[in-house]
């Protein structure tokens, strides 16, 4: 591994190609590095669709998009990275493709997991670390990709969690129908996950839907137009409960998590961005190695991960299960409620 230096001045960027809580949990490193050298340059490397998530951190100063990047001839994308001066990349998510446009394109510093065979011809800085079986959190794995630039010793999921901080939004034009429950006291349920997790059955968000309209509050079902038509017949028929499916931009599904009570959901992204958001964000997980709560529970001052058994034998044994069910509608609105 190369030496450190100081990067003040220098034009850093982090790629993360991938989904949005994966995004999410990938940004504080950028708050890290604006610490160490508060001049540096921070470009994001993402895809199209969680760019919006991005932009509303402070430490990032630009956004690559990696959809339209790739609408170019591969000689045009490498002239395209070579022309941002970029001095170092960090490759949080390892993308073939877009490790080889950096080494194209020059860049100095290409950071990049030993763990992938194509890295030993595209980094020339190459962290030897594996994620699978690690007791870390996501948000603290990132940072092993940051020894490059002087770090030494990994944080605590606590000093991690101040970042969250850096992340906020402007306010937001809804629709009508959600503009006027904003000052209401209103819970956000977010059933699916496109398959990124394990999920709790849709019934027991119905249930719980059923539970909460009757504690007086609203209730909003999030999730995309496809989402929608999969659950989108056991919502609740009653004007306190709201489907939100295919209706909200990313922005927009922001603005309604800052100002919720609380949202419920499996590990997907709109769960971390509650817990950035500080609104209570209530996960529900299966205790399963590598999707367990201790690596994939939301950052925040109000988040709460569930599981019906830490210490489930068929989860433990790789076994088929479906424990994450048997949490109770009750558990889940007594952490609301609470």
């Amino acid at each position: 591994m190369k030496e450190t230096k100081n990067w003040n001045g220098k034009h850093l960027a982090i790629s993360r190609v991938d989904s949005i809580g994966d995004v999410l949990l990938t940004l504080p490193i950028t708050a890290w590095l604006k610490e160490q050298f508060p001049t540096c340059r921070i470009t994001f490397i993402c895809k199209n669709y969680t760019a919006p998530i991005v932009k509303y951190y402070a430490e990032i100063d630009d956004i690559v998009k990696v959809d339209d990047l790739f609408t170019l001839s591969k000689k045009e994308q490498a002239d395209a990275i070579q022309n941002l001066g970029i001095d170092a990349v960090v490759h949080v998510f390892p993308k073939k493709e877009l490790a080889k446009v950096f080494k194209k394109a020059k860049v100095p510093v290409r950071i990049g997991t030993s763990h992938r065979l194509f890295h030993l011809t595209t980094c020339n800085i190459r962290p030897d670390f594996t994620r699978k079986k690690s007791p870390l959190h996501e948000a603290q794995l990132n940072f092993e990709l940051l020894r490059p630039f002087g770090l030494t010793d990994i944080p605590s999921l606590e000093e991690v969690n101040k970042y969250t901080s850096s992340f906020s939004i402007e306010k937001q034009e809804l629709p009508e129908e959600f503009e006027a429950i904003l000052n209401k006291k209103y819970v956000v349920l977010h059933p699916k996950s496109q398959g990124s997790a394990r999920e709790w059955p849709t019934e027991k968000y119905t249930e719980l839907a059923a539970k909460l309209i009757e504690n007086g509050y609203e209730v909003v079902f999030t999730g995309t137009e496809s989402e929608g038509q999969q659950f989108r017949n056991l919502i609740p028929k009653n004007n306190s409960c709201h489907d939100s499916t295919g209706k909200l931009s990313i922005d927009q599904l922001i603005w309604l998590i800052k100002n919720a009570s609380a949202l419920v959901a499996c590990s997907t992204g709109p769960l971390h961005i509650a817990g950035f958001l500080n609104t209570k964000a209530i996960g529900l997980f299966s205790p399963r190695i590598p999707i367990h709560p201790g690596r994939w529970k939301p950052l925040g001052n109000y988040s709460k991960a569930l599981v019906f058994d830490p210490n489930c034998e068929k989860c433990s044994q790789k076994k088929e299960c479906d424990c994450i069910s048997q949490i109770s509608v009750e558990t889940v609105f007594a952490e609301i409620s609470n």
